[in-house]
């Protein structure tokens, strides 16, 4: 594709973004409390899986921590919720998740491959048993209640938390620590030896990716009246933005996106009409994926699109 035909598009595509800036802005408006509600659980899961890929998606360090920050950002809000107002909760939830996220970082990712994979997940499971005997033996409770404000709020705070999101993986992407985020997925010891401090780079954008997280269960918690450790650190919510991920695509950008929003809505339809089988069509979808898609559904459609320019090309 020339540049002329790039320049031509990106009218389009800014347009594009545009109207769909307007369209879910002005949702909770016009839509019905079903739809909004929908919109607000796809908005979280398109958090849980750009942040995910903003760390894992370059550098090929498979996190299963997703759930741990998440949770987090969980917990503060029911802990915090009925002292402060709710934008303080938020930012609570988010730097609790970035610090602990970098106190991990720190520790761990000096670790590769499979071990790192077990150590994030590990902390998942650890956090949460650590909480449940905490409440059982010291609290003598079993979970929390949690201050529980109205949809449209929830929306827009969860559609500006998607946002930055965005915007900080777009940033990141394109600039130069993106770039060294790359280089240390295809080589490491050759990125250490250009120069890259890769440890602290590795744990800064580790770090901010949880952030996004935390603030994204933060404000979650206010949609749910009770949550507990079973529910705030649902290995699910490390699992589900992997797949999300994979099923889109993490070649380009907008694959996660992709991914996160076929796969949430189909996660929504499901639980809803098959509640008993749903994990087991999810099962099935990503073992045709990974057999049949490696590249997800971006690879297939850039499969197509070269097919198409081959063609173009031989027919002139």
């Amino acid at each position: 594709m020339d540049k002329t035909t790039v320049l031509s598009k990106k009218p389009l595509f800014l347009g594009l973004l545009f109207l769909l800036f307007i369209l879910f802005a002005f949702l909770p408006l016009y839509g019905s409390v079903y739809s909004v509600i929908l919109v607000t659980a796809i908005f979280m899961h398109i958090v849980l899986t750009v942040s995910w890929v903003i760390f894992s998606g370059p550098t090929g360090y498979i996190s299963l921590a997703s759930a741990a920050f998440f949770g987090v950002g969980i917990y503060t809000s029911a802990i915090l919720g009925k002292t402060f107002p709710l934008p303080i909760v938020i930012c609570f939830g988010a730097l609790t998740s970035f610090c602990l996220a970098l106190f991990v970082g720190a520790l761990t990712l000096r670790l590769r491959g499979i071990y790192f994979s077990m150590f994030t997940f590990g902390l998942v499971l650890l956090i949460q048993q650590l909480l449940l005997w905490y409440e059982v033996n010291i609290t003598h409770t079993r979970g929390r209640f949690v201050i529980v404000i109205n949809n449209a709020t929830i929306y827009y705070v969860m559609f500006a938390i998607l946002a930055a999101t965005i915007l900080t993986a777009y940033f990141i992407s394109r600039s130069k620590y993106g770039l060294a985020l790359q280089s240390i997925g295809e080589d490491e010891e050759a990125s250490a030896h250009t120069g890259i401090n890769v440890t602290v780079l590795k744990t800064i954008i580790f770090a901010v990716s949880a952030l996004f997280a935390g603030a994204a269960g933060a404000i979650m918690a206010t949609r749910w009246t009770y949550i507990d450790p079973f529910i705030a650190f649902n290995p699910l919510f490390s699992f589900m933005p992997v797949l999300m991920a994979i099923f889109g695509g993490m070649g380009q950008f907008y694959g996660s996106i992709i991914g996160a929003v076929i796969f949430a809505y189909l996660q929504e339809m499901l639980i809803t009409r098959f509640p008993y089988y749903y994990m087991l069509i999810f099962g099935i979808i990503l073992v045709v994926v990974i057999l049949y898609l490696p590249g997800g559904l971006v690879g297939l459609l850039q499969k197509w699109r070269k097919g198409d320019l081959a063609e173009k090309h031989a027919n002139t």
